[in-house]
């Protein structure tokens, strides 16, 4: 007896996802979010911790976006406990694009300061988006144990998930300006810069703020 075509196309995108080829996979995932099935949720989540091309992992953020909050949401919740950070990462960024705030309770303090910068960097996005109102001071709070963290990508990821808090980050920042460690210093004053003026960048503010701290003053503008 022949399948239904629903229940080969199904199949056929199920197998393409374990496919050598990474264009194959790339098309499997456009099929899965096209077509959304619920057989099709589990294997995607799977998929988004072990696949190695960023553009069919970006697909995949896109094909789990297209099935329903109710069946996603829980499976990326689950993730978010992998011991590879490739599928927390990749969990976080598909909740943050779903937007489902349900999830917010899920992003905890210690993906907040995950020690896989990427991880983090994830983190702060996603918290940024799913925060319910209300609860950005406290948000705003966590995310300032960081500053200071990482190389200038990391940073700048900070920066902006801060600034993108809005005004709330205000006193943050300026008690974080006379922290005894200059990293913390430096990175509080050009998040402060740049919140004041986006235009001129993360590098003039960065050197800016190195600036402020050689001279051993706080940047701050009363």
């Amino acid at each position: 007896m022949a399948m239904p075509k629903e229940d080969t196309n199904t199949t056929r995108a199920l197998r393409g996802l374990e496919n050598g080829s990474a264009s194959v996979r790339l098309q499997a995932v456009l099929a899965a979010g096209t077509a959304p099935d619920p057989r099709f949720v589990d294997k995607l989540v799977e998929r988004c911790a072990v696949e190695p091309d960023f553009y069919v992992r970006d697909m995949l953020t896109w094909a789990l976006t297209r099935h329903a909050p109710s069946l996603t949401v829980p499976k990326l919740i689950g993730e978010l406990r992998s011991e590879r950070a490739q599928a927390r990462s990749q969990a976080l960024h598909t909740l943050s694009k779903i937007g489902d705030r349900r999830a917010w309770p899920a992003i905890t303090r210690a993906l907040l300061t995950d020690a896989d910068d990427e991880v983090a960097r994830t983190a702060w996005r996603a918290a940024v988006v799913l925060v319910p109102e209300g609860e950005e001071s406290e948000l705003a709070a966590a995310l300032a144990t960081q500053l200071g963290r990482g190389e200038r990508e990391t940073q700048l990821s900070l920066s902006r998930a801060l600034i993108a808090l809005g005004a709330v980050v205000t006193p943050i920042l300026r008690a974080a300006m006379a922290d005894p460690d200059p990293g913390v210093r430096r990175h509080a004053i050009a998040t402060e810069r740049l919140s004041r003026n986006p235009d001129a960048g993360f590098e003039f503010a960065i050197e800016e703020a190195k600036r402020i701290v050689a001279l051993g003053t706080t940047g701050r503008e009363e």
